[in-house]
């Protein structure tokens, strides 16, 4: 019997032993009795441990974090506990945090791994210990329960796109630098992919790289390198996978002496990405709605620790798990025409924080003021 199986009829079990002891009172201890064993108190105290794999990022400390505790309390009523650790973009870290985990006997687990294949012996740890796992954002190897993220291979599409619009026609005039992310991150391939598909054959690649740990500072240092072999007048766009790289490209391309500067991707749409954007110094980014992404997570890790099912629209395959139960959230372009109908409205930002004196000049430009 797998430990799923064990689990549901442990469940099973404990049931049929309350409604035998609730058929020994009086109708009114009866009714007592069912109610204390119907899950809604015993069944709310759960255990989650929440793994996030940086804080580089802006999102995850900010969002995803504080918008699955807020979710899982109020699925649990206030009763079920969030155990969290952020492995700091280090493999080794977070797989060190998943032992924690099991010893402490968390019920569920959610993680967005650090590197999706080194992750992949950890959660088959907490399978085997009885506890079911989330992937979250990135699809973790191993033998996952549930996964939710973006439909990531259309931000890589929606980036592309973008882009094109972008450049117009001159998309073919000089070359584009391709930054994409990190390799440890399956999302990141993804991306490309999708960027690819729309780009292959409407503008020339002059240099493309895989940015390490997607860190600015590479992405800067990868486009320093990449205007020096191209020239820095010959480079008509950037594609970049994420905002935090773009602001280390954006860096790089000022400090060659690049002006205008050429239209910049990005993604995230953290706050200053959206700053760039209001001035006119990045063209785009992609807007994840964090909010359903994080409750798509916390409703399955709930449904998982109580030993039922998770809630899913889709399937998807990871290399070593078929048809996994998902939920994949659209995503949504940002540019300067639409920071107020996305970012703003869905209380991301308030334009306060938008416009700061260095850009009140340009958020009044851009109808924010």
């Amino acid at each position: 019997m797998n430990t799923r199986m064990r689990r549901a009829a442990v469940a099973v079990a404990a049931g049929a032993m309350a409604v035998s002891l609730a058929a020994c009172g009086s109708a009114k201890e009866a009714g007592d009795t069912t109610k204390a064993s119907s899950g809604a108190a015993k069944g709310d105290a759960i255990k989650v441990g929440l793994l996030l794999p940086e804080n580089q990022t802006a999102r995850y400390e900010k969002f995803d974090k504080p918008l699955i505790e807020k979710k899982i309390a109020e699925l649990t009523g206030g009763k079920g506990e969030v155990v969290y650790a952020n492995a700091k973009q280090d493999a080794t870290t977070q797989n060190s945090q998943v032992d924690t985990m099991i010893t402490n006997k968390v019920d569920v687990l959610i993680i967005d791994a650090v590197d999706s294949k080194a992750i992949a012996g950890s959660v088959k740890k907490a399978k085997d210990a009885g506890i079911p796992v989330v992937a979250y954002d990135r699809l973790a190897e191993g033998p996952i329960d549930a996964y939710t993220s973006f439909d990531n291979e259309e931000v890589g599409k929606v980036q592309g796109k973008a882009l094109l619009e972008a450049l117009g026609d001159k998309a073919k005039d000089g070359q584009i630098v391709m930054m994409n992310g990190s390799v440890t991150d399956p999302n990141a391939k993804l991306f490309k992919s999708g960027a690819h598909s729309v780009l292959d054959g409407k503008v020339n690649v002059g240099k493309e790289y895989d940015t390490v740990e997607w860190k600015p500072e590479n992405a800067n240092t990868n486009m320093a390198a990449a205007l020096s072999a191209l020239g820095k007048d010959k480079v008509v766009g950037v594609y970049s996978a994420n905002d935090g790289m773009a602001g280390g490209i954006i860096t790089a391309l000022k400090a060659a002496g690049v002006s205008p500067l050429p239209p910049v991707t990005g993604q995230d749409a953290e706050l200053a990405g959206v700053q760039r954007i209001v001035a006119g110094e990045q063209f785009m980014s992609v807007y994840k709605p964090y909010a359903p992404e994080a409750e798509a997570a916390a409703k399955m890790a709930v449904a998982l620790a109580k030993g039922g099912k998770p809630e899913s629209t889709s399937t998807v395959d990871s290399p070593t798990a078929k048809g996994v139960a998902s939920v994949l959230i659209p995503v949504v372009s940002l540019t300067k025409a639409n920071i107020k109908d996305t970012v703003v409205k869905d209380g991301v930002y308030s334009v306060d924080e938008i416009c700061t004196d260095k850009y009140a000049a340009a958020c009044a430009a851009a109808g924010l003021k």
